[in-house]
C-alpha cells in the first residue's frame, strides 16, 4: 500500500476518479436496494449517483487536460488511511438507517479526502476543482444524513410495517409461544414429581435453553429470506432462539423460592401473563381477534399445562 503523502497530483486525481465511480456504483446499489419499500429516499440516492458521475466527468476532464488520456487504476484500499467499507448494499432487504450512515461515513470521508488533496495541490485549476468538490461533498453528507429522517408516505410505512412483521414479529411470537408452552409440562412435571424447588428450576431452565437453541437453528435454515423478504436468516434465528428462551426462563425463574406451593402458584401468574401478551401480540401485529386469539394461546397452553401436571403427579 502506498501512503497519501507519497501520491503526485497525476496520481491523486486517478484515485478521486476511481472513487468517484466506486461511489456512484455503491448509490446505485442503494438506490436499487430500496427502489421497493422506499421509493422516495431510493431517488435520492439515484440523485446522489448522478452528480457523484458528474463529479467523476469534471475529474477525467481535467486529467484529460493536465495528464493525457490514460488514467492509472489507483484504488482507495491501494492506499493507506481509508476506511474499510463493510458491504451493507449486498444486504437484502437493505436498512434505511444502514444505508444512511454508510453514505454519511463515505461522503465525510470523500470531504476530507478532498480537503487534504487540495492543500498538496500547487496548481490553481486542480486545487479549485478538489475544493470545489469537497464542498459538494459536504452537501452530500447532509443530504445522507437527512435520508432517514424523511417522512415516510403511508405506503412506505405500510411496506416498513410488513417487514417489520415478516422479519421480527413472525419469528419473535413463534418463539415465545414455544418457550412459554412447551416448557409448561417438563417444568410443571418436575415441580410435582420432586417436591422440590431447585430440581424444578434446573429442568425449566434445560428445557428454556434446549427449545432456544432447537427453535433458533430451526428459524435460521428455514429459508435465507432472498424470496420470501423475511431478512437474514441469521438475524432471524437469533431473535426467535431469544424469545423462545425467554418464554421459558420467565416461569422457570420463580422455583428459585425455596417453598414449592409459594413458587409454582408465582409460576401458575406468570404463564398467565406470558398467554395474555402472546394473545395481545397476535391481535396487534396479526390481525387476529381478541376471541381467536385467546382461544387459541389459553387452549393450547392449558393442553400442555395438563400433560405436566398428569406426569408429575403419577
Amino acid at each position: 500500500m502506498r501512503s497519501f503523502e507519497s501520491l503526485n497530483e497525476k496520481e491523486i486525481l486517478a484515485l478521486a476518479i476511481s472513487q468517484e465511480e466506486e461511489d456512484a456504483r455503491i448509490y446505485d446499489d442503494f438506490a436499487d436496494g430500496l427502489k421497493e419499500n422506499c421509493p422516495e429516499q431510493a431517488q435520492m440516492f439515484a440523485q446522489m449517483r448522478r452528480e457523484e458521475d458528474g463529479h467523476r466527468h469534471r475529474l477525467i476532464e481535467l486529467f484529460r487536460v493536465r495528464f493525457g488520456e490514460h488514467i492509472p487504476l489507483i484504488r482507495r484500499q491501494d492506499v493507506r488511511g481509508f476506511l474499510r467499507r463493510r458491504p451493507v448494499w449486498l444486504v437484502r432487504p437493505l436498512g434505511l438507517k444502514a444505508v444512511q450512515k454508510a453514505a454519511e461515513v463515505m461522503e465525510l470521508e470523500t470531504k476530507r479526502f478532498y480537503e487534504a488533496s487540495a492543500r498538496r495541490s500547487a496548481d490553481a485549476g486542480v486545487r479549485q476543482l478538489l475544493g470545489d468538490l469537497a464542498e459538494e461533498e459536504r452537501h452530500h453528507a447532509q443530504a445522507a444524513e437527512q435520508i432517514a429522517q424523511t417522512k415516510l408516505s403511508e405506503d412506505e410505512s405500510a411496506r416498513q410495517k410488513r417487514l417489520f412483521v415478516l422479519q421480527v414479529i413472525q419469528p419473535g411470537l413463534a418463539g415465545l409461544m414455544d418457550g412459554s408452552v412447551s416448557t409448561l409440562a417438563p417444568l410443571f412435571a418436575a415441580a410435582l414429581a420432586t417436591l422440590n424447588s431447585g430440581d424444578a428450576f434446573r429442568v425449566g431452565l434445560a428445557a428454556s435453553l434446549g427449545a432456544g437453541i432447537s427453535m433458533g437453528f430451526a428459524e435460521a435454515l428455514s429459508d435465507d429470506g432472498s424470496l420470501t423478504g423475511r431478512g437474514h436468516p441469521w438475524a432471524r434465528g437469533t431473535v426467535c432462539g431469544l424469545m423462545t428462551t425467554l418464554g421459558g426462563i420467565g416461569h422457570s425463574l420463580p422455583y428459585l423460592i425455596r417453598d414449592i406451593k409459594t413458587a409454582t402458584w408465582i409460576a401458575v401468574a406468570v404463564v398467565l401473563v406470558e398467554l395474555g401478551v402472546i394473545a395481545w401480540i397476535r391481535r396487534k401485529y396479526m390481525d387476529t381477534p381478541w376471541s381467536s386469539a385467546v382461544i387459541q394461546v389459553v387452549f393450547g397452553g392449558l393442553l400442555v399445562f395438563g400433560v405436566g401436571l398428569l406426569i408429575g403427579s403419577t
